[in-house]
Parts: C-alpha cells; structure tokens; sequence
C-alpha cells in the first residue's frame, strides 16, 4: 500500500499497485465503492496485463482517510488524486473511470493534462441535466446521514 497527504493536513490518500510497463494504467472507482475490490478482476485480465496498474481510493472510501473537514466535491477529489499520482511519479497514464470516478478523472485531466494521455469513462454521469428520480445523480444529492440510514 501506498499513500500521500492531500489536504496539508495529514489526512492520507492511499493506493495499491501493480508492477508493469509504463504508462501506468490508474483505476478510480465510483460512490461507495474502493478501486481495488471494484477493479482488480479488470486489471487481470490477459488483454490488459503488463502495465503497472494503480489502484485508488479517493477520500472517504476504502483505505483512505475520511476527514470530517474535506469537501467531498469532484473537483477536492481530483486534488486527492492529483496528489497521488504526484507521489507515485505518473505521468502520461491511462486513467479508467467508473460513475464518479470518471467524473472526477474528467476534472483532473482537464487541470492536469500532463498526467493524463487517455481516458477509459465507464457510466461517468455526464448528463448536463441527471434525472431528479433512481440514479447515482440522486443518490450523490443525499447527504450522509440520509444515504446511510
């Protein structure tokens, strides 16, 4: 496991990975899911192995840390993941998202296009106008409290 400060407060931002040739390939997962259980059975396939893969959790899922004080929005998520990929020296990767990962793949590759050569967006939730019904757009508008009980 791996990780880095993304607030500037200790609050930790952490990944696993795989070893492989560059560029790396880096998997982001959805809401309410973690990068390794969601991705892993991707990454091993035989037409996508070899390339150093690294698995992210974005703040508040999975083994990252869940500060009470972070603003949880698209673009604080590509912060986090900006600064993982920062520590981990990639640049040039392939990021695949899923649902709110892409989202916030989208985000970090327009900040940083440096670090980004091509984007995998799996249900990314682009719609200017989401449904108000059933859906992750819905379900993102709850807040906590409300999404967990």
């Amino acid at each position: 496991m791996r990780q880095t400060d993304f607030d500037g407060r200790g609050s930790q931002v952490r990944w696993t990975q795989t070893p492989g040739a560059e560029p790396a390939r880096v998997y982001v997962h959805g809401l309410g899911a973690a990068s390794a259980v969601y991705h892993a059975h991707v990454a091993a396939r035989g037409e996508l192995a070899g390339r150093r893969s690294l698995f992210v959790d974005l703040p508040g899922h999975g083994i990252s840390d869940r500060p009470a004080d972070f603003g949880y929005t698209l673009e604080d998520h590509a912060d986090a993941l900006t600064a993982a990929l920062d520590a981990a020296g990639v640049r040039g990767a392939e990021l695949v998202g899923h649902s709110m990962g892409g989202s916030v793949a989208i985000v970090l590759a327009h900040r940083r296009p440096e670090l980004v050569a091509r984007l995998v967006l799996t249900e990314a939730n682009l719609d200017p106008h989401p449904p108000t019904t059933a859906g992750s757009g819905a379900i993102a508008a709850y807040g906590e409290e409300e999404f967990v009980t």
